[in-house]
């Protein structure tokens, strides 16, 4: 059977096609990317007297820029805090966790670190958790739990599901300060804040 040059010259770079092909690795869908950078919490506000602990998630962008706990200037954090142990915004940030301390309220957050893409809770991947069991032998005074929002409380049941069934601890979820749930009026959060303090500090 006759083959012309041409055709073979064409079967050449097939069979040479097929063999490059058959070297490279199979293609498979790519596995999800880590969402953002690796932000990481402050260490505890704490006291070894302590009655209190306030848990929030992981400080947000703008607490980390600044390396102060609720720093975003529309948080109410700080202005529930100011009514309630005067701890007011306008006071050196130092003296505003004196105050915390005096009144025996612990301060931490349930992340240790995690990769997040800006402040949103919701954006948390791959958390590594506080040594929160550790806070709470330090501190054997505490005895009510007050999570900042619904946020912390899921990523504390992830973590620490036996804490929670404790029976010398109680707890309890507050309306968040963030920014992000401006929708609840300040004077809401502030009765709501109140009430469990009042209760927790008894």
């Amino acid at each position: 059977m006759f083959i012309c040059r041409d055709t073979v010259r064409l079967i050449r770079t097939c069979l040479v096609m097929n063999q490059t092909l058959s070297k490279r690795k199979p293609f498979h869908s790519r596995a999800p990317t880590t969402r953002g950078p690796r932000a990481r919490s402050f260490g505890p506000v704490a006291d070894p007297r302590a009655r209190v602990l306030i848990l929030g998630t992981l400080p947000s962008e703008a607490s980390l820029s600044a390396g102060r706990y609720y720093a975003h200037p529309r948080n109410h954090f700080w202005p529930i805090m100011g009514c309630l142990v005067g701890a007011t915004p306008d006071l050196p940030y130092e003296v505003r966790l004196e105050r915390l301390r005096e009144a025996r309220i612990a301060l931490w957050d349930v992340v240790g670190d995690a990769h997040r893409r800006g402040s949103a809770d919701s954006e948390i991947r791959r958390e590594r958790p506080n040594d929160i069991p550790g806070l709470l032998e330090r501190c054997p005074e505490i005895r009510c739990v007050l999570f900042n929002g619904q946020p912390a409380l899921r990523l504390f049941r992830r973590h620490f599901p036996k804490l929670l069934e404790q029976n010398r601890l109680r707890f309890a979820v507050l309306p968040s300060t963030s920014p992000a749930h401006a929708s609840r009026p300040f004077a809401e959060k502030l009765k709501a804040w109140r009430e469990a303090l009042s209760e927790a500090l008894v």
